[in-house]
């Protein structure tokens, strides 16, 4: 029997409507339109790809979205003025720095300048700090997402053994942490963890973000687990994840595709963290 489809795209269509009502509805109250800032430094191709799919999901939710293109050569001291510059704009609501950025440039210095009420990322030190505290404000949009898609198909965390394979600020980390919120038991692995393939198996619910691809087959998952699969490759011209889907949806008991599963959830959570940030900055202020 193959597995259940989790279906992050029809999931992630929800929550943008969602989003649309709300920020008519938030306009229509407070006579101000949601602001999305993007720092985009350089010409990354895949870069630039991501932004304009972020710029595209906020206008067709309302949302302003104003991307901030830069040299991939300027210093890091004119990347924290503009930084500083969209931190006091009032007309600002959220504010996201694009990652990667040049190699010149230390990307965790100038995410900490990012105001924490502005962070739609949820990379600034305090969120993580609430986050990890177990008093969550701006989630990191990967995560959250996946947490969403657990919900909406009714996947049980509480009790479960939850593995997450990849231990990165922006998905492994905080995937540890919410679902540690929701009562599961987390292990988490890395490239250097032992007999990582046995590890995998013992999950009921497997997360896998190493940016390998199809790097998970069936035999590192456990009849019936859920399987999360975050990464997303070109490899001959194909989209693919960090598992390899055909032999996975013959073991697993649900199981997200590449493309369609959590990737459109990610833009989705960016959305609604936009709105966390707006209301915070305008209706918690009235």
């Amino acid at each position: 029997m193959m597995a259940q489809l989790l279906d992050g795209k029809s999931l992630s269509l929800e929550i943008r409507e969602d989003v649309k009502n709300r920020v008519e509805k938030l306009i229509h109250k407070n006579g101000i339109t949601p602001h999305l800032a993007v720092i985009l430094v350089g010409d990354n191709p895949a870069s630039q790809s991501y932004v304009k799919g972020k710029e595209t999901a906020c206008r067709k939710a309302g949302i302003i979205s104003t991307v901030v293109k830069v040299d991939a050569l300027i210093s890091e001291v004119e990347l924290l003025k503009i930084v500083d510059d969209l931190n006091n704009d009032t007309s600002v609501h959220g504010i996201l720095l694009q990652l990667p950025i040049p190699k010149h440039l230390n990307a965790e210095n100038v995410i900490e300048h990012i105001r924490s009420d502005k962070d739609v990322d949820g990379f600034t030190p305090k969120n993580v700090a609430l986050l990890t505290n177990g008093f969550p404000h701006l989630v990191p949009c990967t995560p959250l997402g996946i947490i969403r898609i657990l919900k909406k198909y009714h996947i049980p965390i509480e009790g479960q053994h939850c593995v997450v394979i990849g231990r990165s600020q922006i998905v492994g980390k905080p995937m540890a942490s919410l679902l540690l919120r929701e009562n599961g038991t987390v292990t988490i692995c890395h490239s250097r963890t032992k007999d990582l393939q046995a590890m995998a198996k013992t999950a009921d619910i497997l997360v896998v973000a190493m940016g390998k691809p199809k790097m998970v087959n069936s035999s590192y998952i456990k009849t019936g687990a859920t399987v999360i699969d975050v990464g997303i490759s070109r490899v001959d011209d194909v989209i693919v994840g960090d598992v390899e889907f055909e032999s996975a949806e013959k073991v697993a008991g649900f199981i997200t595709p590449v493309p369609g599963g959590v990737g459109p959830m990610t833009i989705a959570c960016l959305l609604e963290n936009t709105l966390t940030c707006y209301e915070s900055l305008v209706e918690n202020k009235r």
